[in-house]
């Protein structure tokens, strides 16, 4: 897999205009295409794009562009950092006050169609209180004849990635355990 420079086209814009670098060279390095490059040096494309200074901002050393500078055939390549971004994946999640009515929703819907997964989970999940998941639960909640079970992927209040992790971990626990996940409840089931 390459990497490409952050904001390429600025970066192409910044290595046309400071460096003597081939229009392939510069295509290779920002991920585009040399005729591409070849009508940003024309002043075709790109206008008013400030250059980015690959340099300056640890992408690339001045002596690799040196390097490909003096050897037409050369290929820049970019600098590998060691502090890549971390996804954030403890602690509570904001959740917009728009969507926190759909909290309640999302607690039914794996309530229903996960029930083995434990109150722990869904609470880093959906990131609601256990006693939100017990008054679901038991139809205690003060809009519970409101809450209508809906996907929380779909609402946004979690991703697919998070939801598929949580219940692989919750059956995994319960093979360790001997038992096996309890289906889901039916339509009707929950009336």
């Amino acid at each position: 897999m390459t990497t490409l420079p952050l904001m390429p086209k600025a970066t192409a814009v910044w290595l046309i205009e400071k460096t003597a670098l081939t229009f392939t060279q510069v295509a290779e390095f920002c991920g585009m295409h040399p005729l591409e490059v070849q009508a940003i040096a024309d002043g075709e494309v790109a206008q008013g794009i400030v250059g980015y200074d690959p340099v300056a901002n640890h992408q690339v050393t001045k002596e690799e562009i040196a390097r490909c500078e003096a050897d037409p055939n050369a290929r820049l390549k970019i600098l590998t950092t060691g502090n890549q971004v971390k996804r954030r994946s403890k602690g509570a999640r904001y959740t917009p006050v728009a969507k926190r009515n759909d909290r309640p929703d999302g607690i039914a819907f794996i309530l229903r169609n996960f029930p083995q997964l434990q109150d722990v989970q869904i609470v880093k999940l959906l990131g609601t209180t256990k006693d939100t998941i017990a008054k679901v639960r038991d139809r205690q909640h003060w809009n519970s004849q409101n809450i209508k079970p809906r996907d929380p992927v779909t609402l946004g209040l979690c991703s697919q990635t998070d939801l598929n992790a949580a219940v692989a971990a919750s059956n995994e626990r319960l093979e360790r355990e001997g038992r096996t996940a309890p289906p889901p409840m039916l339509i009707g089931d929950d009336e």
